[in-house]
């Protein structure tokens, strides 16, 4: 299911600054091959939250990368001369750190870690020299920092801290000895007492009233909170001149019983006694991401316009007045796209965005005035992130089908790769050539897909094919370097990654058509282009696999229940038991706005439910999951491994110990990657089982 829903803050460990003696320390050990394999997939770094610091010189992110050793992962933080000559380590290789941000007078570089050990360490805020020397611990908050930024003039920061727990309360002022005597006396945990309708989130865990608020802080003694209610607080952001804070927040009645997210502006004055908010936008929808224009007049935002359409509706971008007078204006209603991650031009004329296009996610750009929207990155390029630095230079992370994610520099139209992450790894790997592929799938209505070939593939044959189907169910294949693609086709598979109706990228209306209607227009999609590769002998019809993750692996149960000409199949965290999921996963209001109440509107549920055609299902079929999953909880797992188990079929079941929604530990990642394979090369390959040794036929 779709996991932008999901706030998720990991607790981070931080230690000092590293040499360029000790840059290499972070190189995976992998043993070379010629092809792709799970070790080294498993290896690969991924670059994240690049920052351009005020003279537009460097660029600072994130690495994250697995340490096999210590088999967890770790986020180290880098900084890179935009010319692409220099490369410098600013965090050990065998410590975490996350959220690099520049002071505005470029001295330094804020960031969010912890240091020591135990498990009751929280994050907090350090400062590190840009030119080296030990990180200093710049906030002291017992319950942690999960977010800041830096004001304008770097004098302050606002942070985003979530409210004590009571007992933290009530040991503010006793000694340490006392706090010590308490802490070793409870040896029992307590009951946990809930009365929100939103009661769970994975990840989280039993949600109480304890909220996440804003703080201001000046290096000096306690941050000062200047939001408070029962409501959550995000997305902040300083206007220009410093005065005010612009934020997000849901406001409208209950919070867990809406998605009515709205944008508001509070005063960074110090020692208020009072700070009444301003409400910036009043649309119904969901309002997030706000940004101010240079002159602090209006903010842009990310809007949904028609709730009623949850995760299909089609984000646009909009701008409001910063006082809230006046009505919204949006800029991207004409594009049909879904939009995201906004910022303003140097000189606010533009406004720039990403977006989730035909299987792209380039780097786009809208005038505020005349409204002409403008691209600025290859359309066989993904971005994941980017960043406006000064004179117009942007930094980028992005990817392509044979070259991970790397930072890229975008200056006066032209782009610039500066770092190479994963050169060492796939040097001599042989990768899979990648085609676009579009045929008539559900009412007729053209579908694509992208088509990995093994490296040496004969066309005079046809080939076993693994479909591969992506999550959300509103979310996109694309253009970026794909695990599952390059991995399945260095097994001598052909791998095709469809984006079937509900997919992203296609418009409003492709996304819509699966609303209340899961498994009927993506299945028949599927199968279409089942039907077109096997016709053109492209695949081998009775070789055929499907598997998937979250929504990949619902519509892999709608598939194997609908159709026996798939060979072999892996279910990986989906749902099976829709009416059983109500109160037990966290996505109690998505279903009550999508199906109605369970208890009322049956016939709604049960008509998508696959629990009730697990009797037709024939396909040997892998059941995997995360035991700690709450977005989809593993019940559902269990459920269908129960059925098919109790008629016969083949069928395993994998439960991940410890593990939520997203798989963390690298040894299990490598597992999974393993499992797939071993599954699809048992009964769609045909291998046999024999003397204990898996043997091709």
């Amino acid at each position: 299911m779709k996991a932008s829903m999901i706030a998720i803050t990991v607790a981070l460990a931080m230690t000092s600054t590293v040499s360029f003696a000790d840059a290499s320390a972070d190189e995976a050990k992998v043993e070379k091959s010629d092809h792709i394999t799970a070790d080294l997939l498993v290896a690969m770094k991924r670059p994240s939250d690049v920052q351009v610091s005020p003279d537009g010189n460097w660029v600072a992110y994130v690495v994250r990368r697995n340490d096999m050793d210590k088999d967890e992962g770790k986020s180290q933080i880098w900084m890179s001369s935009t010319d692409g000559k220099h490369h410098i380590p600013l965090t050990a290789a065998y410590a975490n750190a996350s959220s690099p941000r520049w002071n505005p007078d470029g001295s330094s570089i804020a960031f969010i870690g912890t240091r020591g050990e135990g498990e009751d360490l929280k994050s907090q805020v350090w400062l590190l020299d840009r030119r080296g020397g030990e990180a200093q611990q710049h906030t002291d908050v017992k319950q942690g920092v999960s977010g800041f930024t830096w004001s304008p003039d770097g004098s302050r920061m606002l942070l985003a801290i979530k409210d004590p727990k009571p007992e933290d309360k009530e040991e503010e002022g006793k000694d340490k000895d006392t706090k010590a005597k308490k802490a070793k006396g409870k040896d029992s945990p307590e009951p946990y007492v809930i009365d929100r309708l939103q009661f769970k989130q994975d990840y989280v865990g039993y949600l109480d009233r304890l909220r996440t608020h804003l703080y201001l802080f000046d290096g000096e003694g306690k941050p000062e909170q200047i939001t408070s209610g029962d409501y959550d607080d995000s997305d902040p952001v300083w206007s220009p001149d410093g005065t005010q804070i612009a934020f997000y927040s849901k406001r409208d009645g209950d919070p867990d019983a809406n998605n009515n997210g709205d944008i508001w502006v509070v005063s960074a004055d110090k020692g208020l006694k009072d700070r009444p908010l301003t409400q910036v936008t009043k649309n119904k929808g969901n309002d997030h991401s706000p940004v101010w224009s240079p002159d602090g007049k209006m903010i842009a935002y990310v809007t949904s316009t028609e709730p009623e359409k949850l995760w299909y509706d089609a984000d646009m971008l909009a701008v409001s007045s910063a006082d809230g007078s006046g009505d919204a204006r949006i800029l991207t209603a004409e594009l049909d796209r879904i939009v995201y991650q906004p910022e303003f031009s140097e000189n606010g004329k533009d406004i720039y965005f990403l977006m989730e296009d035909g299987g792209a996610a380039p780097l786009m750009s809208v005038n505020v005035k005349s409204g002409k929207i403008k691209s600025h990155s290859s359309a066989e390029h993904t971005l994941w992130g980017y960043d406006i630095g000064a004179k117009g230079t942007i930094a980028t992370i992005q990817s392509s089908h044979h070259v991970p994610g790397n930072i890229h520099i975008i200056e006066k139209g032209k782009t610039k790769q500066i770092t190479a992450l994963n050169k060492e790894l796939l040097d001599g790997v042989k990768l899979a050539k990648v085609e676009r592929l579009k045929v008539p799938g559900w009412n007729g209505e053209m579908v694509e897909s992208f088509v990995y070939y093994p490296a040496d593939y004969d066309a005079s044959k046809p080939y076993p094919t693994i479909f591969h189907l992506h999550g959300g169910p509103t979310a996109q294949h694309d253009t970026s370097f794909d695990s599952w693609g390059q991995f399945y086709a260095a097994q001598g598979y052909i791998t095709v990654m469809p984006n079937p109706h509900g997919s992203t990228g296609y418009g409003e209306a492709f996304t819509y058509s699966l609303n209340a209607n899961w498994g009927v227009p993506d299945t028949a999609d599927v199968e279409a282009i089942a039907d077109h590769l096997v016709e053109a002998g492209i695949s081998d019809g009775d070789k055929l696999g499907v598997g998937g993750w979250s929504y990949g692996g619902i519509l892999t149960n709608y598939v194997i229940t609908n159709t026996e000409r798939f060979a072999g199949a892996v279910s990986g965290a989906s749902e099976v038991n829709l009416r059983a999921n109500y109160g037990h996963d966290h996505y109690q209001h998505f279903w009550e706005v999508e199906l109605g109440l369970p208890w009322e509107n049956v016939e709604a549920w049960e008509r998508i439910n696959m629990f009730n055609d697990l009797g037709k299902v024939t396909t040997p079929t892998l059941v995997i999951g995360g035991q700690l999953d709450w977005n989809v909880p593993i019940q559902n797992s269990e459920q269908m491994y129960q059925v098919l188990k109790r008629r016969g079929i083949d069928t395993q079941l994998v439960v991940y110990p410890g593990e939520h929604h997203g798989i963390s530990r690298p040894s299990f990642q490598k597992d999974v990657f393993l499992r797939y394979q071993d599954w699809f090369d048992k009964y769609v390959r045909k291998i046999k089982d024999k003397n204990e040794k898996l043997k091709v036929e």
